[in-house]
């Protein structure tokens, strides 16, 4: 069931995605080659609790699959060819050139928000730089359609059209998401699909939207290393963007800013 947030729920996900905000912002001051990935969790979850929060994805269990452990950390940390869920660890080193995918989530006041983004760490490949570009004006392009009226996948269609006309490929098998008083709510959102399909957009429901765009032909995230990281098929990078929105009725309000 697809709900819609009252005006109190939106006070209460901006509170909850200002401190993702400024967890990333933190991370990006202090990302840096040869730190660790744990080292950055530990830098967002002191935060989080320092403000009042609980981080989101911190023993997150998929609903209906009870074969993935809870996930253990509270950044996803996804480096390269990641592409996603990402686990920190003392031993995955962040490098000169890397490009890295960090999603944060936070649980405040009843309501969650989550937001992601990619960091380049040093002199990066032109090529991979495009990318990240590429990644983040697709989430622009994608938000710029979640306004009342208007499709569900009137979303994922700008997402799509704007990352295969620069030649990159579209992540099909990780989504977007509904978002509230939890953290993966109705209805899906895809990052690529048809104009004029999927659902009416309503004033004031709540989306995460988030592109994952890859460098290769890799249409899919496949498993590696147990339950959680997923990579490209083709082992070439792939970057991450997302925001939490609530759709209004001449343009999308963004929750996880500052």
């Amino acid at each position: 069931m697809i709900t819609i947030k009252s005006q109190r729920e939106i006070e209460l996900m901006k509170a909850s995605g200002a401190i993702v905000a400024q967890v990333l912002d933190l991370i990006e001051q202090e990302i840096q080659e040869g730190m660790s990935t744990l080292q950055l969790d530990r830098i967002a979850e002191t935060y989080i609790r320092d403000h009042g929060g609980v981080p989101s994805f911190l023993n997150y269990s998929p609903k209906g699959d009870p074969d993935v452990p809870p996930y253990p950390a509270t950044l996803c940390v996804s480096i390269n060819e990641e592409v996603v869920h990402g686990v920190p660890s003392d031993g995955r080193i962040i490098r000169e050139g890397d490009i890295v995918s960090v999603d944060c989530g936070v649980f405040k006041g009843g309501y969650h928000g989550d937001a992601a983004r990619t960091y380049m760490i040093g002199e990066v490949d032109k090529k991979v730089r495009e990318l990240v570009r590429v990644t983040k004006k697709c989430l622009e392009k994608g938000i710029a359609q979640a306004i009342a009226g208007n499709r569900l996948h009137d979303i994922s269609a700008a997402v799509e059209e704007h990352a295969r006309s620069h030649g990159f490929s579209v992540i099909e098998n990780m989504v977007g998401h509904g978002i509230g008083a939890e953290l993966h709510e109705e209805p899906p959102v895809p990052n690529y699909g048809k104009r004029k399909t999927g659902v009416k957009l309503r004033e004031g429901m709540a989306l995460a939207i988030e592109p994952m765009i890859a460098m290769g032909r890799s249409r899919n995230a496949v498993a590696r290393n147990g339950a959680w990281v997923a990579v490209t098929e083709d082992g070439m990078p792939s970057a991450h963007f997302e925001h939490t929105i609530i759709v209004r009725k001449d343009r999308a309000e963004i929750m996880t800013v500052p």
